[in-house]
């Protein structure tokens, strides 16, 4: 069996460019549910849109590196992980929170803001993190990536969709509103139908190193869904928020981590497969959170007798 960093996934550049189409579908589909009323709302509820915020852009990335360094993987399967802490929300969610029966327009509203910040964050975050540590370092020396490189492919492949989209809703709302609910499923089910795509051209390789990134992976998303829920219990916020911040932590928009490997990295390896295996693990533990949750009326939960409970 070949080193894992000698790996090359199959993503040819026509492969590369057909995600980058569905990663700017999906994105304009989530736009155009978005309006700038919703990030008025989201100021009415600022302690709650905070932590989504930093626990996403700040507080993740850091307990990234602490836990590379407690598990000690190899070098790019380490990187891979910086790299997916840093990147914003991933799209589903929205559909998860309101699937748990928790605040969507909380989920939008930070999901939004998350996109719009990872522009600057995603590329900042990982150019920190993954210089300090020093499992990592010598691989980010070797690319010698220009955060300013990854945050021109980021401009184009989020913000642009992101105000196409929310363009197109408020110039023509009617329209908006018919293929709204469409666009959303449509997009999402290419998105699933992409990663399934993408799984079976490459399953050999999952077969072969899987054992390299299944604990890693579970123990990385764990984390970020415990983090989100007992801060936002520790912080008082209603059981809705706590379910809407718990997704918006623990879901990772790892399509774009892996449009930036191979855009960055020539298709890395290891973090290639510890990326890959997030986009389909976080939608695994991402839908049994939602389905154990929406079993549970939200409203039936005391806010003193959840913040004693901690994390689910």
């Amino acid at each position: 069996m070949v080193p894992i960093d000698q790996v090359q996934l199959s993503f040819n550049p026509q492969t590369l460019t057909v995600l980058n189409a569905v990663l700017g579908l999906v994105m304009f589909g989530v736009a155009l549910e978005l309006k700038v009323d919703d990030f008025r709302l989201a100021l009415k509820t600022p302690k709650a849109l905070a932590l989504g915020l930093v626990g996403h852009h700040l507080l993740f990335p850091a307990m990234t590196y602490v836990l590379v360094s407690v598990l000690h993987p190899l070098p790019s399967i380490g990187l891979g992980m910086i790299l997916v802490s840093s990147c914003p929300a991933g799209h589903i969610s929205n559909f998860l929170v309101h699937h748990a029966r928790g605040n969507t327009a909380l989920s939008v509203s930070v999901s939004a803001l998350s996109t719009a910040v990872a522009v600057v964050m995603t590329p900042l975050n990982f150019a920190f993190w993954g210089s300090l540590h020093p499992i990592t370092s010598g691989l980010m020396k070797q690319v010698a990536m220009s955060p300013w490189e990854m945050l021109e492919v980021i401009v184009l492949l989020l913000a642009v969709p992101l105000l196409a989209g929310m363009w197109v809703a408020r110039r023509f709302p009617a329209f908006a509103q018919r293929v709204r609910r469409p666009m959303k499923w449509f997009s999402l089910l290419v998105l699933a139908a992409f990663i399934v795509g993408a799984l079976a051209a490459n399953f050999k390789y999952f077969l072969a190193y899987i054992n390299l990134v299944l604990l890693v992976v579970f123990i990385h998303n764990l984390l970020a869904l415990a983090t989100g829920y007992s801060l936002s219990a520790a912080l008082g916020l209603p059981e809705r928020d706590r379910r809407a911040i718990t997704f918006e932590m623990g879901i990772q928009n790892s399509g774009l981590g892996l449009i930036l490997i191979f855009n960055f990295f020539n298709g890395l390896g290891g973090m290639a497969i510890v990326t890959a295996w997030w986009g389909i693990w976080h939608i695994i533990a991402g839908m049994t959170l939602a389905t154990f949750w929406r079993r549970r009326d939200p409203g039936a939960v005391p806010a003193a007798a959840a913040a004693g409970k901690g994390a689910p």
